[in-house]
């Protein structure tokens, strides 16, 4: 009645209306609710997320999902389709907890790749489920689409499933008892009840982030970078402080490999680590490194790759390491190791991580809450992973690229009079005895794991070859996707590289026939210190510490030569041209094609870009010459100068000379005549490369007689001599 009134009337109605359209009255809520993650809310979205669903406001999806409850009535039906991530991960704990208390899911389906096919997209991995508003918890269906192929048709794969037996039946409460409430429907009721009835394995060991240097580049390197007198093993805290070492033993995570290894870098730790506690960030306002866990560093314990897109391993770490962030830190009581590692190798423990921790990140939080029995019921379990371990620790101190390495096992096995043929054969069974012995004793493991938490009936102790962690057994170096003839013939292949690589190490004095171990393996160390160390050697090492790597026998210490040398020393004059066969044979190619086209990329990969033997090489690899950069010393590029001076004004120059005479030659046929004037024209163009070689590179640089020093690291050090060296990508 009041004409001024009507305009507020009408925005009262309205707001009343809207008030009505979301007030708790609905029987069914259906949605597929906007997805977007908190990282891309504006300010104004987030802060309503944060204020009015902190539970849910890791998601724009996560937050309709509460909406949509609030919008029920009590036993009324929300149905949606969203994310699958609110099913695991961490951000959405306070909201599965709360949906699990107060409601129940009735049915779930998770659909995982391909959930939008005409999208295309093979990001947005979803799930659709059913909530019932009430906290009745009656048991709800659970049927999993996701362990189909990315590209399958989810909807047919849904009506394709074999019935009963493919719906996991489980009441929302069971969760409950899971570290996190993850939704893992999968796991049996005697699994879920290994979460609430064992203790956990923070019980037993702490687990905690290794240390970020915030500098890796100035504070680690690969082991082999540096001189191997000013690394510290074994030490404790105390030792290491008190050494005057630089470099300690860093665990950094790695490949996919269980038991012992992956142990390939150093961390500088001198003065107890005072210059990465006192690296200040560029505002001086702070130490740029965090997580040094000062109580834990040099004591064993075991560790495991934390970002990994496979199953978790978990590997022993002796006394005297100091642990990356990339391989986190767990520590018990020193006689429970064992059994603490042979439980978490076990298919027991990566199915638990599987349920509570199913991302790429494996952070301590979650290894704590995997239910464990006491390792004093697994003594047995200790005994069967001191073996694993004793094998596994062999096979990778087996290869060079190990600290420990002390012998080539091709070399080691030697039965006088045998071939190498033959002698590969032996080492070939030994390894398989090796695999078989491993195998056995992982599923005995398995199997003891699994008994101990009463899972009989739902695991299986099998460990299939390709997880035999071990690098002589091809199914895990090489996939399991191949027949057993191409693995042999890679394994083959690849033990004569390593047969090739060692022997160039032996050239060069970092290995000797004569005595095990490293020998010349610290900076500016000479023939000298070599022969002080193996007074006679059979096999001597290289004086000038410069092996050309040529196309013909130019040099009597060309490198192929020096290795047919080698072969005849370490195996025996006898059956000297059996074996170079069977190494060309391996190869796929003579020696010498070998040495020109693929040793020093195969040298490259094997250091991992950080090559411990340099290639002074041509702009077209008309000159190339190896040196050891241990023994590297400012005058070694004049030494290589002086090796392409002789190259090309003696040698070649003297075949020039001779071809000419040939092509002039009377006696000369007309066939005879062309082939040299051919091989004159390619003569001519090898020495125009090098004399712009000589001028441009490598005279002014042996002119400025580099200094390098060996802590600094390859990718400081090698560029220093530009395109002198053969070119690296990504080492510049």
């Amino acid at each position: 009645d009041d004409l001024l009134q009507k305009d507020v009337q009408e925005r009262l109605v309205a707001v009343l209306r809207t008030a009505e359209a979301l007030s708790r009255k609905y029987h069914v809520i259906v949605a597929n609710p906007p997805y977007m993650g908190s990282q891309g809310m504006n300010d104004e979205v987030a802060k309503f997320g944060r204020d009015n669903f902190p539970e849910a406001k890791a998601d724009l999806y996560s937050l309709f999902m509460v909406r949509g409850i609030k919008l029920s009535l009590s036993n009324g039906f929300v149905s949606m389709v969203t994310m699958q991530s609110w099913m695991f991960l961490s951000a959405f704990e306070l909201l599965r907890a709360r949906i699990l208390e107060e409601n129940s899911i009735v049915g779930f389906l998770q659909i995982g790749y391909n959930s939008f096919p005409e999208l295309n997209s093979k990001v947005a991995l979803a799930c659709a489920f059913v909530i019932k508003t009430d906290n009745i918890k009656e048991a709800g269906a659970f049927i999993n689409l996701n362990n189909a192929p990315q590209s399958a048709d989810k909807k047919q794969v849904f009506f394709d499933r074999k019935g009963s037996k493919d719906i996991f039946w489980k009441n929302s409460h069971s969760f409950s008892s899971l570290p996190g409430s993850p939704l893992a429907y999968w796991l049996s009721h005697d699994f879920l009840d290994c979460f609430s009835e064992k203790k956990r394995l923070g019980n037993y060991a702490r687990a905690a982030k290794g240390l970020v240097t915030a500098n890796n580049e100035k504070f680690v390197r690969s082991w082999s970078e540096v001189s191997i007198s000013s690394a510290g093993f074994g030490l404790t805290r105390e030792e290491a402080k008190t050494s005057k070492k630089r470099w300690f033993p860093y665990a950094k995570g790695g490949e996919f490999r269980r038991w012992y290894g992956n142990f390939d870098s150093f961390v500088d730790w001198q003065n107890d680590g005072y210059a990465i506690q006192t690296d200040l960030t560029d505002d001086g306002k702070r130490v740029r490194a965090t997580n040094f866990n000062l109580d834990r560093i040099f004591k064993p314990g075991i560790s495991w790759t934390v970002v990994t897109t496979s199953d978790p391993t978990f590997r022993v770490v002796p006394q005297g390491f100091l642990f990356d962030a990339a391989a986190g830190i767990l520590q018990s009581q020193p006689e429970n190791n064992y059994s603490i590692l042979g439980s978490l190798n076990s298919k027991f423990t990566r199915e638990a991580l599987a349920a509570i921790n199913p991302t790429l990140n494996l952070h301590p939080g979650y290894l704590e809450s995997i239910p464990l029995a006491p390792p004093v019921d697994s003594r047995d379990v200790s005994e069967k992973v001191g073996r694993i371990v004793a094998i596994s620790k062999s096979d990778w101190d087996s290869y060079e690229t190990s600290w420990d390495f002390t012998a080539l096992p091709l070399i080691s096995v030697i039965h006088p009079g045998d071939s190498l043929e033959a002698n590969y054969t032996a080492l070939r069974a030994h390894w398989q005895g090796m695999t078989n012995e491993m195998k056995r004793l992982e599923e005995e493991n398995n199997l003891a794991i699994i008994n101990i938490h009463g899972l009989q009936d739902e695991l299986t102790p099998d460990v299939p070859l390709e997880e035999i962690t071990l690098t002589c057994n091809p199914y895990y170096r090489y996939g399991n996707n191949k027949s057993e003839e191409e693995l042999e013939a890679l394994l083959l292949a690849d033990t004569m590289r390593e047969l090739v690589s060692y022997a160039v190490g032996c050239m060069f004095g970092r290995y000797a026939l004569d005595k095990p171990g490293l020998i010349l393996a610290n900076q500016g160390e000479t023939i000298e210190d070599y022969l002080k160390r193996v007074p006679e050697p059979s096999f001597p090492a290289d004086y000038d510490n410069v092996i050309p790597m040529l196309d013909g026998d130019w040099f009597t210490d060309d490198i192929t030569e020096r290795f047919r040398e080698f072969l005849r020393i370490a195996f025996g004059e006898e059956h000297y041209d059996e074996n170079l066969r069977f190494v060309e044979r391996a190869l796929g190619k003579d020696i010498r094609k070998y040495f020109l086209k693929d040793f020093y990329n195969d040298h490259v990969r094997r250091y991992k870009k950080r090559p411990i033997y340099w290639l002074f090489s041509s702009p077209k690899g008309s000159f190339n010459a190896l040196i050891y950069m241990h023994r590297y010393q400012p005058h070694t590029v004049g030494t290589v100068l002086e090796y392409l001076r002789d190259f090309k004004d003696e040698k070649l120059q003297a075949r020039k000379n001779h071809l000419e005479a040939v092509s002039i030659s009377a006696g000369a046929s007309q066939g005879e005549k062309t082939k040299a004037l051919k091989e004159i024209e390619k003569i001519n163009k090898i020495l125009a490369e090098l004399d712009d070689y000589e001028r441009e590179v490598l005279y002014p640089l042996a002119t400025e007689q580099v200094e390098i020093d060996l802590d600094d690291g390859v990718k400081v050090n090698y560029p220093k001599f530009g395109e002198a060296l053969k070119k690296i990508p990504g080492l510049s």
